[in-house]
């Protein structure tokens, strides 16, 4: 068993089948000790088979959630967090192809699409850093600054690629955390919404530990059917479901521009007036004899000439077959 060294990923790469791993030691990588068993479909061998369906299953995830906070159009930050979903997004895509190896790793393009995803995972968590600060008002959200971001991958330099792919990502979820809680704290009066982030960060470490820690146990325990990457994507992706439960819970949807997109905000669940405590008063119509209306002209007089005749002819209780109706109507005609 190699022992641990800072920089190396030759113990981490033993426990774990990153997708880097393939890339690293001697010319053929660095093989895991244990990892899950591959399926045939047809003529192409696919590795990490449950890993694969959590993938998919997080851009369905992903999906749903994008299409609520987008819903949020005045909300803090929503580009910011729009953009991390969108990296997410792309990352599980392409590591459905890398985990599974769809993409050969013998294949000459799998170093070009392994530094993708290294750059995409590096961006993902300076994505969410910048996150954290956007509701502090540092940078406008929504600008061209808020909204950029860097990651870069060597996969000669292992030292550049253990800060990028291991450490940076725990310091930026590290900051991320530590400012939330400041800004619920000091700004918020809602303080179950540390909840959401205290679920988020226990997810992280889960996902961690089982991945670097467990990884070759659960491989041995369970027959080799899945293995630590399995319960890692899976926290990970608990973890961005808690990201946006809690951007959910601190951000309020604007009523004015959700009357597109919810039918029953402006439904009235209870009469505004219950019945018998409103008497209707009339008094002002122009067929009671009161102030003219607009339609009528000006004073509403015509309605009301003929409003005092109709009440001659219909309100004196005699019926149309009155001889007084019809003298009174000979008399119009």
């Amino acid at each position: 068993m190699t022992g641990f060294s800072f920089g190396s990923f030759d113990l981490i790469c033993e426990h774990a089948a990153l997708t880097v791993c393939p890339l690293l030691g001697t010319g053929q990588g660095i093989m895991p000790t244990c990892y899950s068993r591959n399926v045939q479909l047809g003529s192409q061998i696919v590795f990490q088979p449950a890993t694969c369906f959590v993938h998919i299953a997080a851009l369905g995830m992903t999906a749903i959630m994008l299409f609520h906070i987008r819903s949020k159009y005045t909300a803090v930050g929503r580009k910011e967090i729009v953009l991390f979903f969108y990296l997410y997004m792309l990352i599980e895509l392409l590591a459905i192809f890398l985990d599974s190896t769809v993409i050969p790793t013998a294949n000459a393009v799998y170093p070009w699409f392994t530094a993708v995803y290294a750059g995409l995972l590096g961006a993902l968590y300076f994505c969410i850093l910048f996150n954290g600060f956007v509701g502090f008002s540092f940078v406008e959200d929504g600008t061209p600054l808020s909204l950029w971001s860097f990651a870069s991958f060597s996969y000669l330099k292992p030292m550049g690629l253990f800060i990028t792919y291991l450490i940076w990502p725990a310091v930026c979820a590290l900051i991320y955390v530590v400012s939330q809680l400041i800004l619920v704290i000091r700004t918020l009066d809602d303080r179950w919404v540390i909840g959401d982030i205290l679920f988020g960060v226990a997810f992280f470490v889960v996902g961690c530990v089982l991945l670097f820690a467990f990884s070759v146990k659960i491989c041995d325990a369970v027959s080799h059917y899945i293995d630590g990457v399995f319960f890692f994507t899976l926290c990970m992706l608990f973890t961005v479901m808690m990201v946006y439960k809690y951007f959910d819970s601190i951000t309020k949807e604007d009523l004015e521009f959700s009357v597109g997109s919810k039918a029953g905000v402006w439904e009235v669940k209870e009469p505004l007036v219950q019945g018998g405590e409103y008497l209707e008063d009339d008094t002002t119509s122009a067929y009671r004899g009161g102030g003219g209306s607009l339609v009528g002209g000006y004073g509403g007089g015509y309605y009301n000439h003929n409003a005092a005749q109709q009440q001659y002819q219909y309100g004196s209780g005699n019926g149309y077959g009155n001889g007084n109706g019809q003298n009174q109507y000979g008399s119009h005609y």
